[in-house]
């Protein structure tokens, strides 16, 4: 196959529009790929001149994976920009610009599946319970902090949340996902009250800007919220809390499914709600329920007590 004269931006104009409408990436996903595909373009046109993406081999590729090496990246972060690198072969093969994908022959560093921080049921209710509800957005935060747990949002599911798309009498939610992908949720009965009582005394008070009447959660500004304001939000809770573990929006969403395992729900309907495509992605909670046990284990069988703690 003949190659292709192209440059570096055209092929990540076309790139950009390939992740957005064949891939239908959510926008930060986007955003995210294409930071580590321009770190490489820029690195293998600076370092060695290649300004024809065509002409990608595998040498640019190992160099690339040094560099990332060299700098101190940590594995999953090198998986992660090879994964990307990995994309944009393809999408160069499939416009016929790229003969040969040079990613087929590279075997990437294994990430390591790090289990991640979750918050113990006492700590989520402690959480929850510093919002400050004196102030007139206490009532949309415990709202917030209610549906985060109750449903396992993705922070961006959880600012992009629409109130025609939230059914409190049924108690479901349905959830617009990556790949734009629509899942139905249930919601419990707390979270329900607590967005029932956020529209009757927050949200009817708030005149919503052109554009944005079916978002439920916003600002006095009538907009979206932004997943810093999020983030900030759950960070100054868990300071109120006296929690000291790194606490984040996912955080909520990994404590929704490790719950949900260690009391014995089905893996696959966990999958389901959290809106993964692969049943390992999943698989990692059962891994937090084994930790769990094994810590009780540990901490309360005599037999697992060292002789002097028996006494």
């Amino acid at each position: 196959m003949e190659t292709i004269q192209t440059d570096w931006k055209s092929a990540l104009k076309g790139y950009e529009e390939y992740l957005a409408l064949e891939r239908g990436l959510s926008e930060n996903s986007i955003l995210a790929y294409m930071r580590d595909i321009r770190q490489f373009a820029k690195l293998i046109e600076i370092n060695e001149s290649l300004t024809n993406p065509a002409l990608i081999n595998i040498t640019h590729v190992e160099g690339y994976l040094s560099y990332l090496f060299d700098n101190g990246l940590a594995k999953n972060s090198q998986a992660r920009k090879l994964s990307g690198v990995r994309s944009f072969c393809k999408f160069l093969r499939i416009e016929g610009i790229m003969d040969i994908n040079p990613i087929e022959l590279i075997e990437g560093p294994r990430p390591e599946r790090k289990l991640p921080d979750v918050l113990t049921v006492e700590e989520i209710e402690r959480l929850i319970s510093s919002i400050d509800m004196s102030r007139k957005e206490g009532v949309r935060n415990k709202a917030m902090l209610e549906v985060l747990y109750s449903c396992g949002l993705r922070v961006s599911e959880l600012t992009s949340l629409k109130i025609s798309r939230v059914d409190l009498i049924d108690g479901l939610i349905r959830v617009v996902g990556k790949g734009n992908k629509e899942r139905v949720i249930p919601i419990g009965n707390q979270a329900c009250d607590a967005i029932d009582d956020y529209l009757s005394h927050y949200r009817a008070d708030i005149t919503p800007s052109h554009g944005y009447e079916d978002f439920l959660f916003m600002g006095k500004k009538g907009v979206e919220l932004t997943r810093q304001m999020v983030f900030t939000l759950i960070k100054r809770s868990a300071i109120a809390s006296g929690i000291n573990k790194k606490v984040s929006p996912h955080t909520f969403r990994h404590s929704f499914a490790t719950h949900l395992i260690e009391a014995g729900a089905d893996l696959r309907a966990v999958q389901e709600m959290l809106g993964h495509a692969q049943i390992t992605t999943t698989e990692i909670y059962t891994h937090l329920d084994k930790r769990y046990l094994e810590e009780q284990v540990t901490k309360y069988h005599p037999r697992a007590l060292a002789p002097s703690e028996c006494e």
